[in-house]
This record gives structure tokens, C-alpha cells and sequence, in this order.
């Protein structure tokens, strides 16, 4: 009874204290309000015009509204309450209301946000009065996820920029396009500068071409820069911005700027968790399927896809250090990234370290600085062939192989049956291919500023790197050249870049008229050895044994270096080449009353690639802007930029091999390194031959373009028009007989066009301090012919069963680069056998070709509070896919000789013994729409913590769903099909898969 008294005695005191509570509640509800006051006011310009959609708050409440079309507004608020007043392109306002009841407003204009600047050749300009075509992007357009390098940051947010990954495998290649493909061997990817040096181009790893195993790519030599070092990136398009690099701007150049420090002092750390999975398997026949469509039942049940691929991860950490103020700034960094491939063993680790570093001194008359980039990059690759046969390389034989077949043996051992059918775990288990990789990239430099206006600034830039490929495939490895053999590739590449610029600024203002003037002088130089080792005939199949030691392997009466390379000891060569750019540069920008803008360049390049008859190239532009948004007549109410660009430039493209302009030696060694019978020694060997005609492609273009914002800055954008003209196409072609090489370099008097149209956009749908909403729209049209070509030259290689010489592509007058030439595919006949209406033969097809006409990109940025939200979609369209893959594997035929195929095969008609023609059965369209990243993160409310500043956490998404017809694993795919060195574009043959990536991480300052 007691017990329950006081149980009830509580409750009745806390029912008290709970009504008291409620009724102190209510009186402080109804007390605030009865203090609340209306306000009205008016929000304006500095000129008294009405600001329309202006967020206003109550400070420390989300309580707001927004400024009506003429800028007016009416609001609720406590007394003594402070407003803030917040607009895009305007610095944001707190305002005291006191006990006013009308509060008018002014907003100055953002000064910052109108003072934007963009990087171009060998300084900056402002955003507004840039003449040529630039577009720039921040850390905050960048993709986010799992990123390894830098082309991938800018993937799809750039009008007339085409990014295209080779493959799916970790460091993979990326081709990178701008405005189109102007050039056959000259290379097509644009000039990357970091932090002021242009890079080579030149790989920085080996590829690989060995026995059994097929040819196989080069790493990205642009894996060494971790991209959470990059602040910007500034693509400069036209000729008028690119021309500044002149023999080297031809096909664009990409600016990327790494960080620096700035503020107090702060550490920051970043760690993220990727997980990777593969985004579409081939519809390949179970094994209960493959019985039931006639194949041979081997009794087992294996899915070879599920046996090689795997859920990856990838672990990256980022590490900084850095500050400044008004007199210098220091950044240090460190990072870590550990990605490993969906396929089984594949894998990147990359350790980075950079510094940046900046300091004034005689009264910030002399500034000196330096930026340093250095990485450790170690790639685990997997034996997938460009241009293996129908034997296939490992991604082959998982889609080739037999599902009822076991993987292993009854006594544990991999189930290897013959070379034609290689176990593709075999492949993976009984390989090694290991690439290590040092580089280290930078400069230092000085400017001093010699009286008001006039700055000599010197740079001395740096690009060193080392890399060793070394790759072991044991004897026990059931493969056609290896079996009982067993084979160890090594191959080692060193460059050394060395840059010495020296060059002169003027700025200077006489009334209304502005002058910017640069002179300079640039040397720079390239150095580029390697040394390849080849042995066999090895007595062990322990791979690290293998690889460290070459003297185990043997010799078999070996008599020439013919035999050898097919089963002898050791084979050696090596190879060294320099070459030499000096340049001549200068630019002068005029405006004239902030209304009319000229720019003027010129580029004079002399390198030693070329012959005496052309050492040196001229390379001019012009470019004017005219900002119509000062002129009377047009309104300022409806415009608040409208400005109207033209240029003309020409620029070059030296991207070719070093040397190629006259007679040049290569001296080959061939050693066994045991006694007996064999070769003992080498010599030199011609290579080239005199040709000092040779010379420079040199590309035209014209841009015309217009820079817009309407609705007070909610919606801006430009629109540009191109045609870009490319002339005496760098070519290789077959040398008249005796020569000391079958092939000569020359120039085509042909003329590759390129014409396109740009759109970019950018909206602001909702501004306030709760919730914004931005959209940013890029597409871009480019449509490409080859004219006044003589001749017509092959490429595309196809590969496969029944397929020797096979090609798919061809180079002719009124196609496009690379243009599909095959039989028209029109069925099956009575007799399983393909049917050609348009006659069994080899033709153009309309102008088909894997150049995409379209690329467009859609980003939406959102936030709410401590939230943000970012996705992105990208697409291709116009294009068109040559499947080998399909080709080499997925027929009847293959299915007739023991092979797995797709389902589709079976019950299409086609006959066992159908010939697998290259044809329009493999052609099939490459549109696609990728949602292709997807960003959330959340700002942890930080208060009075004394150590930790900021905290941001996220989950990211990449790749994760793809619109597409396409058969084949991802339609985002080009295999290198070159054939004699000319390359190709859109082929798919056995390329590492696409993987589905989500990432979670955590960002801290402290």
C-alpha cells in the first residue's frame, strides 16, 4: 500500500510540474508573438534597380522570404532582429532592424565573383574578359568517388570535351578529345601543363607485345598526380587561347593547377572506402543451357565469369598541411591510394607527396616559389591482350570457356586440357605482371617586379621519371608459346624533361585604355631511354624466381635471334632518343573603355624533330571580344553580361616519333648468357633515313562565340561555333625499295575538317540560405570529314578464328576519320550462311563511324542546411561500336568447336560452318546516358571544438546505371585495333570490364 501511495504521489507531482511547465511555454509563445513587427522595404542595386528573388533570413532563425519581381518584400520578425540579405553576384548584407517598420536595402556587387579569373598560357585573366574559348573548373565541378587521374575529374562537365576510358582496369588509358580527331599519327590528346610545365606525352611504362599472350597497353602517365592535390583545371579550346603553346596546341591544352595553402595554418584529412562491383556480365549460357543447346557435357557447373571477377575495394587516404597570408604560402601533402580491380589479382597502390611553396621578399618586390609533385605508382595487371587470337587472352577464354568444365582437377590442380582452351584461372595463377613506376614533376621560379607594371618572371620545371615493367608466365601455363617454356618480359623506360622559361609581363592603363603585353623565350627538352629483356627456356615455374633471376634460364643450340625470340635464353636491346624545342613567344591584350578587347599572338617553335628544311614553325592568332553589355542600347534590366567573341589561329602538332627526320641507328644486343652455341653480340641497325622536308601539321580554326546573363545572374552561359582545318597530316607511308626502312614520314596535302557547335549552362532554379538548387547544362555537336586525301588506308584490325587480315576501318576522301568499312549483314540463308544483298564485299556505310556527333552532360547541385547533393548525368550519341569481341567469339562456328556464347547465338539461324565475315552483324549503335555520379554529404555542426574546425562526411556513387542498346559490357570502350601504326577508334575486343562504384568517407580540418 505504501509503495503504491508514493508511486501515485509522484505521478500527480509530475503531472504538476508537466502543466506548469506547458503553461510557461505557452506564455513565452504568446509573449514573442505579440513582439513580432511587420516589415516591408525595397532591395536594390547599386544603380536603383530592383532585385528580384533576393533570400532573406531572419540571422540565427530559418524563418525568410524572397524579394518580389521588382524587389519589394514584406516579412514577420521579432524586434531588435537582424535580416541578412543574400544574392547571387551580390556580397551578402546583415542589416539591425531595430524598431523599424521599412528597411530599404542596397547590395554592392560581388567583387570577387566579377574579378574571377581563369588560367591561361603563362599567367591569368579575368573570367569576363577572356577572348578566347576557356572553360574552367573548380574542386567543386570535379567527379567525385574513386578518382586515379586527372582526365576523370573533368569527364562530361566540359562543352566539346570528349573523355573516353580504354577499359575499365585500375590506371587504365583515357582517351581524351577536344573539338574532335584532327590528326592520324600525330596524336590526338591534347598538351597537359601542370602548374606551368607542358608534359611529353610520351608513355612513362611500358606496354607489352609478348609470346601468347597478345599486345597490351601502357599505364596512364598521368596516374602519378592525386587529383586531391588539383584546385583547378582550365581547358583552353580555340586557337586563340591555345596558340600561345603553338606546335603543341593543336588538339587543346588542359591547365591544371595543383593547391596552395592559404589562411591560418590547418591540417586536413580525407579517408574513403570504395566498393566496387562489375555492371553487367555477358548473357553467356549456363551450363545446363549449354547442354541443352547440343554442346559437350564435360560434368561440371562453372561460371567462369563468377570464378574471375570479384567485389573490389579501394582504400585512399589524404593527408595536408598548409597556410598563407598576403606574403607567401606553404603546402605539404601526402597520399595514399590502394584500388584493387574487379578482376582477381588486378590492383593500383599509389603513394603521393607534394609541396607547394610561396614567398615575397624586397617589399613583395621579388617573389619565389616552387611546386613539387611526387608519386610512387605499382600496377598489378592481368594478361588482357589488344589483339590476341581466337586462342584469347584471359577476359577471352572467361567468356569462351566451357561451362560444364571444371576448374580443377580431381587431385586439386588447375584443369588445364590444351593451348587452344586455356584455363582462364590458369592465366591469373600462373602469371605475373608487375609495373613500378617513380615520378617526380616541378619547378621553381622568381619573379621580380622591375618598376610598377613590368614583372620578369624565370622558370626552371623539371619531369623525371623510372619505371620497370616485369611481367612471368610459367611453364606449367597451358598456352601456345609458353607451355613447357615459360617466358619473363622486362622492360624499363626512363625520361628526363627538363624546361627553362624566361619571359616578361607588362600591365599598364593610360585612360580608358588597358595594355597586357608577355614576351618570352622557352627551351625545352626530352630524353627518353629504354632496355627490353626477353628470356625462356626456363627449368622452374617459381615467377619470382623467375623474374630476379635470368641466369636460370636456358639454352637449345640456339643459331640466330629468329629462333630465339620464340624459345631461346635471352634477347636484348636498348634505345635512346632526345629531342630538343626552343620557342619564341609573345601576346598583347588591348581593351579599349572596358567595351572592346583584342588579343594578338605569337608562337615560333623550332624542334629537332624535324628536318633542316623545317626547323622552325610560325604559329599567329587574333581574337577580339566586344561587350555589347556596356553599349546603350542594350538593356541592363535583361542582361547583366552579354558579350559577342571571334578568333582566328593557327596552331601545330609535333606529336610524333623522336627523330624520324633523318638516318637513325639503333643498337640491339643480343646475349645468351649461357656457354654454347648461340649469339654473342649485336650491332646497329638503320631505322630511318634522311628526310629533311618533313615538318609540322599545322591546324586552322575559327571560333565564334557569345558569353550571356539574364535574370540578375540566375542564368548564364555562352554559345560557340567552330571550324577547326588540319593540314599537312604527319603520315607514314610505304618507303620505295632498297631502303634501309620499309616506311618513310611525310606530309599529306590533306585537309581533316572538324565543325561543331558548343552550348554551356548554367542556371540557379532556387537561392537561399536553407535551400539553393543549381543546374549546369553542357552539349556539344562536332561532325568530322577527311577531305583531299589520295589513296585509301586500312585500320581496325579484327582478331579471331578465320580473321587474319581482317580490318574494320578505313581512312578515304569524303569519310570521316576511321569509318566503318564493312560487308552490309542482311541475315541467314536456308543454309546458316550470311547473307550480303549489297554484294560480298567490303564498303562504306553512309558515313558510319565511331566519332560520337554529341556530348552532353546535366548536373543538378543542391543544398538544404548542412546538406549537399550532387548528380550527374553524361551521354554520347551519333556513334557507332564495332564488336570483335562479339566477332571473335559469339558465332556458331564457335559454339561448334566446344565454345561458350552469348544466348542469342543459339536459334539465330546462322550455320556451324558459317564464315564470321567482318560485317554489320557486329556494328551496333553507341548512344548511351550514364548516371555516372552521384554525391551526398553533410557538414557536421562544429561549435566550439578548439581542434577540429570543419567535418564532412559522404557517400558517393559512380557509374551506376547506364542507358544503352549496346550488346557489350559498357559502350564507353575503345580498344587500340591500330594496324600499320594507324590507329583506329571504337573497336571493342575483350576490354576489362566497367565496374559500379560506391564510396563512403570523411573530410576533416583541424
Amino acid at each position: 500500500m505504501t509503495l503504491k501511495f508514493l508511486e501515485i504521489n509522484l505521478l500527480r507531482k509530475s503531472c504538476q510540474a508537466g502543466f506548469m511547465i506547458l503553461l510557461l511555454f505557452c506564455s513565452l509563445v504568446s509573449t514573442t508573438y505579440a513582439q513580432d513587427i511587420s516589415v516591408t522595404g525595397k532591395v536594390t542595386d547599386s544603380k536603383g534597380s530592383g532585385l528580384p528573388g533576393v533570400a532573406i533570413t531572419v540571422k540565427g532563425s530559418t524563418k525568410g522570404t524572397n524579394t518580389d519581381v521588382d524587389g519589394n518584400y514584406q516579412i514577420s520578425i521579432p524586434a531588435n532582429a537582424t535580416l541578412s540579405f543574400s544574392s547571387i553576384g551580390f556580397e551578402p548584407l546583415d542589416v539591425p532592424v531595430g524598431n523599424k517598420s521599412v528597411l530599404n536595402v542596397t547590395l554592392s556587387e560581388d567583387v570577387r565573383a566579377l574579378e574571377e579569373v581563369v588560367v591561361v598560357g603563362y599567367g591569368t585573366v579575368k573570367k569576363k574578359d577572356a577572348t578566347g574559348a576557356v572553360s574552367a573548373l573548380g574542386s567543386k565541378d570535379f567527379q567525385k568517388g574513386i578518382v586515379t587521374s586527372p582526365e576523370q575529374l573533368m569527364q562530361g562537365r566540359v562543352a566539346g570535351v570528349q573523355i573516353t576510358q580504354s577499359s575499365g582496369e585500375p590506371g587504365g588509358g583515357i582517351n581524351v578529345r577536344i573539338r574532335g580527331t584532327s590528326s592520324v599519327l600525330g596524336g590526338n590528346n591534347p598538351l597537359f601543363v601542370i602548374d606551368g610545365v607542358p608534359l611529353s606525352g610520351d608513355n612513362t611504362s611500358s606496354g607489352g607485345d609478348n609470346q601468347g599472350v597478345g599486345r597490351q597497353p601502357a599505364k596512364n602517365p598521368l596516374n602519378f598526380l592525386n587529383p586531391d592535390d588539383i584546385a583547378s583545371i582550365d581547358i583552353l579550346k580555340d586557337a586563340s587561347a591555345t596558340a600561345i603553346y603553338g606546335s603543341r596546341g593543336a588538339n587543346g591544352v588542359v591547365l591544371i593547377t595543383t593547391k596552395r595553402g592559404k589562411g591560418k595554418g590547418s591540417l586536413d584529412y580525407g579517408y574513403s572506402l570504395g566498393i566496387s562491383n562489375i555492371t553487367k556480365k555477358y548473357d553467356l549460357l549456363s551450363a545446363k543451357e549449354y547442354v541443352a543447346a547440343g554442346g559437350q557435357d564435360q560434368g561440371s557447373n562453372t561460371d567462369w565469369q563468377k570464378e574471375l571477377f570479384r567485389t573490389a575495394l579501394t582504400h585512399q587516404h589524404n593527408l595536408s598541411y598548409g597556410g598563407g597570408d598576403n606574403s607567401g604560402n606553404y603546402r605539404f601533402s601526402l597520399g595514399y591510394l590502394n584500388q584493387d580491380g574487379i578482376i582477381k589479382t588486378s590492383n593500383v597502390k599509389r603513394y603521393s607527396v607534394g609541396f607547394s611553396g610561396l614567398k615575397k621578399f624586397i617589399s613583395n618586390k621579388l617573389t619565389i616559389g616552387s611546386n613539387l609533385n611526387f608519386a610512387n605508382t605499382l600496377d598489378t595487371g592481368v594478361p588482357i591482350s589488344e589483339n590476341i587470337g581466337f586462342e584469347g587472352d584471359l577476359m577471352g577464354n572467361i567468356l569462351k570457356a566451357n561451362p560444364t568444365r571444371a576448374v580443377y582437377k580431381a587431385d586439386g590442380s588447375l584443369n588445364q586440357i590444351t593451348t587452344t582452351e586455356p584455363n582462364p584461372l590458369a592465366f591469373v595463377q600462373l602469371s605475373k605482371d608487375k609495373s613500378s613506376t617513380l615520378r617526380a614533376l616541378g619547378n621553381i621560379n622568381a619573379e621580380l617586379e622591375i618598376f610598377t607594371g613590368l614583372k620578369f618572371k624565370t622558370v626552371l620545371g623539371f619531369d623525371k621519371s623510372m619505371s620497370s615493367r616485369k611481367q612471368a608466365y610459367s611453364r606449367d601455363l597451358v598456352v601456345s608459346g609458353i607451355e613447357k617454356i615459360g617466358r619473363v618480359y622486362i622492360r624499363d623506360v626512363e625520361s628526363n624533361n627538363q624546361l627553362w622559361e624566361n619571359y616578361f609581363t607588362y600591365d599598364k592603363e593610360f585612360g580608358k585604355v588597358t595594355l597586357n603585353a608577355l614576351l618570352g623565350y622557352s627551351y625545352q627538352s626530352f630524353e627518353n631511354s629504354s632496355k627490353n629483356v626477353a628470356a625462356a627456356n626456363f627449368r622452374t615455374n617459381n615467377l619470382d624466381l623467375m623474374v630476379n633471376n635470368l641466369g636460370i634460364a636456358g639454352t637449345v643450340g640456339i643459331k640466330d635471334a629468329t629462333a630465339l625470340t620464340s624459345v631461346g635464353s635471352v634477347v636484348q636491346n636498348s634505345n635512346y632518343v632526345k629531342d630538343e624545342l626552343q620557342s619564341y613567344f609573345g601576346r598583347v591584350n588591348l581593351g579599349f573603355g572596358n567595351k572592346y578587347l583584342f588579343t594578338g599572338t605569337l608562337r615560333v617553335d623550332g624542334s629537332s624533330k624535324f628536318g633542316g628544311n623545317n626547323k622552325y614553325g610560325y604559329f599567329p592568332s587574333g581574337a577580339f571580344k566586344w561587350k555589347l553589355v556596356e553599349e546603350k542600347f542594350i538593356s541592363k534590366t535583361v542582361f547583366t553580361d552579354l558579350s559577342l567573341r571571334v578568333g582566328y589561329g593557327v596552331t601545330g602538332n609535333q606529336a610524333i616519333p623522336h627523330n624520324v627526320y633523318d638516318r637513325r641507328d639503333r643498337y640491339s644486343d643480343y646475349v645468351i648468357n649461357q656457354n654454347g652455341d648461340g649469339i654473342t653480340g649485336g650491332g646497329l641497325n638503320a631505322v630511318a633515313f634522311n628526310n629533311p622536308d618533313l615538318k609540322w601539321e599545322s591546324t586552322a580554326a575559327f571560333n565564334l562565340g557569345i558569353d550571356f546573363s539574364i535574370l540578375k545572374g540566375r542564368l548564364s552561359g555562352s554559345i560557340d561555333a567552330y571550324n577547326k582545318s588540319t593540314k599537312d597530316l604527319l603520315f607514314k607511308v610505304v618507303a620505295a625499295q632498297p631502303a634501309p626502312n620499309p616506311f618513310v614520314y611525310k606530309n599529306l596535302d590533306t585537309d581533316i575538317q572538324n565543325r561543331g557547335i558548343e552550348l554551356a549552362l548554367n542556371g540557379i532554379v532556387v537561392e537561399g540560405n536553407k535551400f539553393s538548387w543549381e543546374v549546369l547544362v553542357n552539349a556539344s555537336y562536332n561532325k568530322n570529314l577527311v577531305k583531299n586525301l589520295i589513296g585509301t588506308y586500312d585500320t581496325g584490325e579484327i582478331n579471331g578464328q578465320g580473321l587474319s587480315g581482317a580490318f574494320a576501318q578505313r581512312l578515304a576522301e569524303g569519310q570521316p576519320l576511321f569509318a566503318y568499312f564493312l560487308r552490309e549483314f542482311g541475315g541467314f540463308d536456308d543454309n546458316g550462311n550470311s547473307i550480303y544483298p549489297n554484294g560480298d564485299f567490303q564498303q562504306f556505310l553512309g558515313g558510319k563511324s565511331p566519332l560520337p556527333k554529341v556530348n552532353a552532360g546535366l548536373t543538378n547541385n543542391l543544398k538544404y542546411g548542412n546538406f549537399d547533393l550532387s548528380i550527374f548525368f553524361n551521354g554520347v550519341f551519333g556513334n557507332y561500336l564495332y564488336s570483335n569481341t562479339a566477332n571473335a567469339f559469339f558465332t556458331q562456328g564457335s559454339f561448334a568447336n566446344g565454345r561458350n556464347v552469348t544466348k542469342n547465338v543459339i536459334g539465330n539461324g546462322e550455320g556451324a560452318l558459317n564464315a564470321p565475315d567482318v560485317s554489320t552483324r557486329f556494328l551496333e549503335k553507341g548512344n548511351f546516358i550514364r548516371m555516372q555520379n552521384f554525391s551526398l554529404g553533410y557538414r557536421l555542426p562544429i561549435k566550439s571544438s578548439k581542434v577540429l574546425s570543419s567535418a564532412r562526411i559522404f557517400v558517393s556513387g559512380q557509374n551506376l546505371f547506364t542507358i544503352t542498346k549496346y550488346s557489350g559490357q559498357d559502350p564507353e570502350v575503345s580498344t587500340n585495333k591500330s594496324l600499320n601504326d594507324i590507329p583506329s577508334f571504337g573497336i571493342d575486343y575483350t576490354a576489362y570490364p566497367r565496374a559500379r562504384t560506391w564510396t563512403v568517407g570523411a573530410n576533416f580540418s583541424f
